[in-house]
């Protein structure tokens, strides 16, 4: 490179960084509304009952906080590894505005009421589109910098970014195919069992994709990053990539056991499933081991606090979901809050904290300071953090297994020994305690709130140079 210095575009990694914490805030802050509206019924007012915002609670947590952060980091991961300044010009600025956009569409549409009905899917078919406009946009900027890159290597949080682009838009594409019949209304272009199947397949490979081979590529970046160390094992950073986005795909149908769907298709998805829990737990332990030689740096340093109690909850939690693919678990687990107890054990656990670690990493570089305002703030919000999330899945664990075992025990003459409404009652304490966890969990986030904006008050804001690779003359 010759002549004038380029530099990183950091304006729009800023803007996501810090949309991710006001976006986190207002997605556990539902989350902890519809907690309590299970505790205190009184709580469901007018439109603004459970089955109205709990699907608000679960876009803005997946798409505008976990998605905001994957595009924060994917972006700042791209261009220090390509050592190149992001591609695609205006496309830029609208992968962000637009994604703001669909959020507040999200935002105003489902409370209304306006809905396709699918998990993680509810969205009607006009937000659909922008989506897909964002998303195409977003791979275009993200593949365009790594086509201009100035190293021959790709880096390995770059495949897992990557992949995630690219699967999320097939998943997208397939599953919100739709007949429109209004503006605000659609029927699913699948009928009665194929449109469950084609559901589940996105449902779970949305959590494959969007929130595991996403934020895995964030672990990559910034364990290393943060620990000052290289990754453990770049072979089987490599094996596990390849074996976890093969395996992940066919996992779906466990979602569907005992239902309509033909039995060797749920045998299938349970046999993948428990496949699963090599890759995953080779992605956690290369991840953990990566701090070989650095342990005594976790004692006083929050950001890893963070990310390597994260991928101790992700390998939990890539253990229990195999466990409960198994037709004869999930038996018992199925419909009861043990499913709910896992979701958050991911995505508190592992989504949450991986990208509030990676959050923290960021903010200090991207507003020029050496450092975030405070660092006992740090680890205030870290064990809040850690408390809550143990708070909450362990009363779902409870309550779920309570659950299943009542909603199944039988007399001597075979009815059923207890009616739902009892299993309700038995599941009430357990849901304050949830509630409890997930205060504590939001507490944090505004912990983390303050923390950010004392860090950007009087900051710098100009986007760093790019640095050209070792042996290359700039």
């Amino acid at each position: 490179m010759s002549g004038t210095k380029t530099t990183y575009n950091d304006k729009v990694v800023r803007q996501f960084a810090v949309m991710t914490v006001i976006w986190g805030i207002v997605g556990m802050l539902v989350g902890v509304i519809i907690a309590a509206q299970l505790v205190w019924p009184e709580l469901n007012i007018g439109f603004l009952h459970f089955g109205r915002l709990r699907p608000l609670h679960t876009n803005a947590v997946i798409f505008a906080f976990g998605g905001c952060a994957l595009f924060a980091t994917s972006y700042w991961c791209v261009q220090r590894t390509s050592h190149a300044r992001l591609w695609g010009g205006p496309l830029v600025p609208f992968t962000f505005w637009g994604w703001q956009l669909v959020i507040l569409l999200a935002a105003i549409s489902l409370p209304l009421g306006f809905t396709q009905g699918k998990e993680y899917a509810e969205l009607e078919w006009p937000i659909d589109i922008l989506i897909t406009l964002v998303w195409v946009s977003y791979a275009l900027v993200f593949f365009g910098t790594i086509g201009k890159r100035t190293v021959s290597h790709i880096y390995v949080a770059n495949w897992f970014f990557g992949a995630f682009i690219i699967a999320v838009a097939l998943l997208h594409l397939v599953n919100s195919a739709a007949v429109p019949v209004t503006l605000t209304k659609s029927y699913s272009a699948y009928a009665g069992v194929q449109d469950a199947m084609i559901q589940w397949w996105y449902g779970h490979n949305a959590v494959g994709f969007f929130l595991t081979a996403g934020f895995l590529g964030m672990m990559y970046y910034f364990v290393p990053k943060q620990a000052g160390r290289p990754v453990y094992s770049y072979r089987l950073s490599v094996v596990h990539f390849w074996a976890l986005i093969f395996t992940y795909m066919w996992a779906g149908p466990h979602h569907l056991h005992y239902t309509a769907l033909p039995d060797w298709t749920q045998s299938v998805g349970m046999v993948f499933s428990l496949i699963l829990l090599a890759p995953s737990w080779g992605g956690m332990i290369n991840g953990i081991m990566t701090l070989s030689g650095a342990w005594h740096k976790l004692r006083d340093d929050p950001i890893l606090k963070f990310l390597i109690t994260s991928l101790s909850f992700y390998g939990m939690s890539t253990f229990e979901g195999p466990m409960m693919s198994i037709k004869t678990v999930n038996a018992l687990s199925h419909y009861t809050d043990w499913t709910v107890g896992h979701v958050h054990s991911g995505a508190l656990g592992w989504v949450a904290m991986v990208s509030i670690g990676s959050i923290y990493y960021l903010l200090p570089k991207l507003f020029g300071k050496t450092e975030m305002y405070s660092t006992k703030l740090m680890t205030t919000h870290f064990w809040i953090a850690t408390i809550g999330t143990v708070l909450y899945i362990a009363s779902t664990w409870i309550s779920g297994v309570m659950q299943g075992l009542m909603w199944r025990a039988v007399n001597a003459d075979g009815t059923l020994a207890y009616s739902f409404v009892e299993s309700v009652k038995g599941s009430y304490p357990f849901w304050a305690i949830r509630w409890l966890g997930g205060v504590l969990f939001l507490s944090g986030m505004l912990i983390m709130a303050y923390n950010m904006f004392k860090t950007m008050a009087g900051g710098k804001t100009q986007d760093m140079p790019v640095i050209a690779p070792a042996g290359h003359h700039a």
